[in-house]
């Protein structure tokens, strides 16, 4: 595994881990490009505070912590500092405006909510096709602004309904990432903890609309980031569902070298 767009810290309190160790681990495990995608703060009007992402306050020493360590260790590794973040339009402008002087590389979309917080966290199963389609819906006109470089964990709403039904919805995510050259996720932490997602059938439905997959380990602890055998099995889940695998994006290669 030669990269990693998706990693967390401990700002986003449910993280642990200092920054550097997941650089150091990263660079053990001959990773050439770290990104790290924390979860991104929102500006909320009515004073609500999240427990599962940074605050506002924390992101100068984000960006400070990370912009030393990429010089640190330009030598060995090539890192970006990003966000994973949802697309809720209502709070688009305000998160704008916030990180507006700050050198971000890229975003990941994870549409872990559909609605401003606090609002139900979709990494669950459902039974409501409603819900669903919603999802999707929100999944594609995220990915349309063109804001995020891929889609976190794209089949992390599970459907308990009729699998024609998920085959439809998620189908149409799969056509929209074909038609744009956007690889589909094979989330690590997701299949180390045996979670719904990254879902085996969801990745024979993708091989055939035509996409392509990225390994991304989700790490939330260092250690993660040196997970052979986690590793491994993404990669034979992707050989098995007929999915070539890509290494890096496009623009966030390694510079190092």
């Amino acid at each position: 595994m030669l990269a990693n767009y998706h990693t967390h810290t401990y700002r986003c309190h449910h993280a642990s881990g200092e920054d550097r160790a997941y650089v150091e681990a990263a660079i053990r495990n001959g990773m050439q490009v770290l990104g790290f995608s924390d979860h991104c703060p929102w500006v909320y009007e009515n004073g609500y505070v999240s427990g599962t992402r940074m605050s506002p306050a924390e992101v100068d020493g984000y960006f400070q912590s990370l912009t030393d360590l990429r010089e640190e260790y330009r030598r060995d590794i090539t890192i970006y500092i990003g966000f994973e973040s949802e697309y809720i339009p209502a709070q688009m402008a305000a998160q704008d405006r916030l990180l507006a002087d700050y050198p971000v590389d890229y975003m990941l979309l994870g549409e872990h909510f559909c609605d401003p917080e606090p609002s139900p966290y979709l990494g669950q199963v459902f039974w409501d096709p409603a819900l669903l389609e919603r999802y999707v819906d929100m999944v594609i006109e995220g990915m349309e602004t063109g804001r995020y470089v891929y889609a976190a964990h794209p089949d992390l709403m599970g459907f308990g309904g009729a699998q024609g039904f998920y085959d439809q919805q998620y189908g149409r995510l799969c056509d929209y990432l074909k038609a744009h050259d956007i690889p589909v996720e094979i989330n690590l932490l997701g299949v180390v903890e045996k979670r719904h997602y990254t879902d085996p059938h969801f990745l024979r439905l993708a091989a055939k609309h035509g996409c392509k997959a990225i390994i991304g380990v989700d790490a939330h602890t260092p250690d993660r980031l040196d997970h052979r055998a986690g590793q491994a099995e993404c990669e034979t889940m992707a050989a098995m569902a007929g999915l070539p695998l890509v290494d890096f994006l496009p623009g966030l290669g390694p510079k190092h070298l």
